[in-house]
C-alpha cells in the first residue's frame, strides 16, 4: 500500500489534532522511511521483478527489522516513548498525543497486510510470513486506497475547518488528496523502475515531500 497509508494519517488528526499532521505523514510511512536506508546499507533486501504482481515491480526480500509485526510493535512503542517523555508534564494531552503517533506507525504494518504477498514477517525472517495478497489485482488495490484515503479527508475536513477565507485554506487538503490519487496511478499502472536506487530515491523524496506538503496545508486549517 501507498498512498491509503495517508489515510491513517488524516484519520488519526482528527482524533487528535495535537498530534501533528506532518508527523503523522512521517509516522505512517516510518517504515518505508527507514527500509530505505537499511536496503542501501545491504541490512536489508529488495529486487526489482517486473511484472511480480499487477501492481508491483519489485519484491521485498528481507526485512524482519522495518516490515516485521514484532518490529512494527516495538517502533511504535519507541516513537510512544519518546513523544510522551519529549512533551513533558506540561502538556496534558501527552498520553493520548504520543498513542496516536504510535498508532501511526503500527498502522504500517497493519494496511500492508492487506495488499502485500506473504512476505511480511511476524518476528524473525525465519518466522512465518503473512499478507493477503491484494496487489495481485491493480484495480481492486486503487479501488481500495481510494476510499480509504477519502474515508480519511472526510474524517480531517469534519475535525478542522479554514483558518482564513483563502481557496487554499477550503481546497488545498481535497487537491492533495486528488493528487496523491493521480500518483498512486503511476506506481500502480506504471512501468518498472530502472533500478532500486532510482525507486528508493524516488520513495524517499516523495514520502519527505508530502510530509511537507501536509504541514503547509493543515496550517491553513483549524480545529473546528
Amino acid at each position: 500500500m501507498i498512498v491509503g497509508h495517508y489515510a491513517a494519517a488524516l484519520a488519526l488528526n482528527s482524533v487528535e489534532r495535537k498530534a501533528s499532521l506532518w508527523l503523522l505523514f512521517l509516522g505512517v510511512q516510518f517504515a518505508d522511511l527507514l527500509f530505505i536506508p537499511l536496503v542501501l546499507a545491504g541490512i536489508e533486501r529488495m529486487s526489482i521483478i517486473p511484472g511480480f504482481t499487477e501492481s508491483t515491480h519489485f519484491s521485498l526480500d528481507y526485512m524482519p527489522y522495518t516490515h516485521s509485526l514484532l518490529a512494527s510493535v516495538l517502533w511504535s512503542a519507541l516513537v510512544f516513548a519518546l513523544v510522551f517523555f519529549v512533551l513533558g508534564t506540561k502538556q496534558p494531552r501527552r498520553i493520548l498525543i504520543a498513542l496516536v503517533l504510535a498508532a501511526s506507525v503500527l498502522s504500517h504494518w497493519v494496511l500492508d497486510l492487506i495488499v502485500h504477498t506473504p512476505d511480511l514477517p511476524l518476528t524473525t525472517d525465519a518466522s512465518m510470513k503473512v499478507g493477503l495478497g491484494l496487489w495481485h489485482n491493480a484495480p481492486i488495490t486503487f479501488a481500495l486506497e481510494t476510499v480509504l484515503l477519502l474515508g480519511g479527508l472526510w474524517l480531517y475536513m469534519r475535525a478542522t475547518q479554514p483558518r482564513h477565507n483563502s481557496k487554499l485554506a477550503r481546497y488545498g487538503m481535497p487537491l492533495f488528496v486528488i493528487a496523491l490519487l493521480l500518483i498512486n496511478l503511476g506506481n500502480l499502472f506504471g512501468p518498472p523502475p530502472p533500478n532500486i536506487l532510482g525507486l528508493l530515491a524516488f520513495a524517499m523524496v516523495t514520502y519527505l515531500g508530502f510530509a511537507g506538503v501536509a504541514y503547509w496545508l493543515d496550517r491553513a486549517r483549524t480545529d473546528r
